[in-house]
């Protein structure tokens, strides 16, 4: 399995979410951002945390002891991984987003089909589907969550994104990208083939365009309803004073 192969399809994919989602291009390129949006964001990413790691130690039981390096290397990702959402919900409070409330958002619907197919597709191909998408979010965590904090330290504040630097970093220091090619390729080998990799790859990058999708309509949503309360408001003041 090439990894630059699948480096280059993942940039490819990725350009064709960014044509059909603006927003998510301006995001990702850092000449964009707003406070509605990267707060559902920060929350989507608390809740995938905690679905992910479910997933995640689910592909680590379909692994069993068939494959004792590959389990191995995923039980040592999962370990590093685990309670990594904290580093992002400190910022959330932070920003005024309590965890009560955290706890209360449901995903959005891209969310839950990207979850729901990753515990589905481990019951066919083992951990496969799982590495993949593991492979891709260090590969995307190094290519556009740095460009993304950034800005949003630009815009708010460093102290407000000071977990998710943090998480950045952790990152780097482990190697998780690294680390995932190596488990994405064993776990390829044995139990899937590329050409099944790559279309599991196109499948996730749709689903994150989705979800980009669906972050912006609802948080221009609900702006536009912040914006109407306000009208509202001052039609009821201009009221009062000409009568």
């Amino acid at each position: 399995m090439s990894r630059v192969r699948l480096e280059n399809l993942a940039a490819e994919y990725m350009e064709r979410e960014f044509d059909r989602v603006p927003r998510m291009r301006e995001l990702h390129e850092g000449t964009w951002i707003e406070r509605d949006y990267y707060v559902r964001h920060i929350v989507e990413t608390v809740l995938r945390i905690r679905l992910n790691n479910e997933v995640d130690t689910y592909a680590l039981f379909r692994v069993g002891s068939k494959d004792d390096s590959l389990a191995a290397n995923l039980a040592k990702y999962l370990a590093e991984e685990f309670g990594h959402e904290h580093m992002f919900t400190r910022d959330l409070v932070r920003f005024g987003f309590p965890v009560e409330q955290l706890d209360r958002t449901p995903v959005f619907p891209s969310t839950n089909k990207l979850m729901g197919f990753l515990r589905l597709a481990a019951d066919k191909e083992g951990p496969a589907p799982t590495t993949v998408w593991d492979w891709f979010v260090e590969w995307y965590s190094d290519r556009y969550n740095q460009i993304i904090t950034t800005r949003a330290a630009e815009e708010f504040g460093a102290d407000l994104v000071r977990g998710s630097q943090t998480h950045i970093e952790f990152d780097t220091t482990h190697d998780h990208d690294d680390l995932m090619f190596r488990v994405v390729s064993r776990a390829v080998e044995t139990w899937s083939t590329a050409a099944t990799a790559e279309s599991y790859l196109d499948t996730f990058v749709s689903l994150i365009g989705d979800y980009f999708g669906e972050l912006h309509a609802a948080t221009a949503r609900d702006r536009g309803q912040g914006q109407d309360q306000d009208q509202d408001r001052d039609r009821s003041s201009a009221q009062l004073v000409s009568s």
